[in-house]
């Protein structure tokens, strides 16, 4: 039998535990910080677990057309489908992420779940646009918003 370094704990041993995702984002946070690209992907996941524990469900996540795309879309605990903006920063030292939601990228929003809804037969349930924010900073855990119905279209 192979020994664990935690024989006490087997929660830290175990790649699915809360330690070792804690680990896990330390040792990747400079890789994180050095590719933009890298920090939209793992933010978006960490989005998407964050409204998975508030009770959402995920329909798609990066759904794209020619109108725009999405982040997320996902249904609410009331049934609401939810469309997510997911913004997420190494550093809030030049503008907070949210500011980046400008009236144009509202409007690709806009056409983009108007196209969604449409393709799926979608005309009776209601739905909303949220914003969540992801700040990964320099150390410690990420900061994250979640702007419910953050705007009306």
């Amino acid at each position: 039998m192979a020994s664990t370094p935690f024989p006490s704990n087997p929660g830290l041993s175990s790649s699915k535990g809360k330690y070792s995702k804690l680990f896990g984002l330390l040792l990747n946070r400079p890789k994180l910080l050095a590719d933009r690209k890298l920090l939209g992907r793992w933010g978006e996941k960490r989005c998407e677990r964050y409204l998975k524990r508030k009770g959402l469900r995920k329909l798609v996540r990066n759904f794209s057309c020619k109108a725009g795309e999405v982040d997320l879309v996902m249904v609410d605990t009331d049934g609401a489908i939810v469309f997510v903006e997911v913004k997420t920063r190494a550093s809030e030292s030049f503008e907070p992420p949210e500011s980046v939601i400008t009236a144009s990228k509202k409007a690709r929003l806009k056409r983009t779940a108007q196209y969604f809804l449409n393709i799926n037969n979608i005309d009776d349930k209601p739905c909303r646009f949220d914003i969540v924010t992801i700040v990964l900073g320099q150390s410690g855990h990420p900061k994250i918003r979640h702007y419910e119905n953050a705007f009306i279209p």
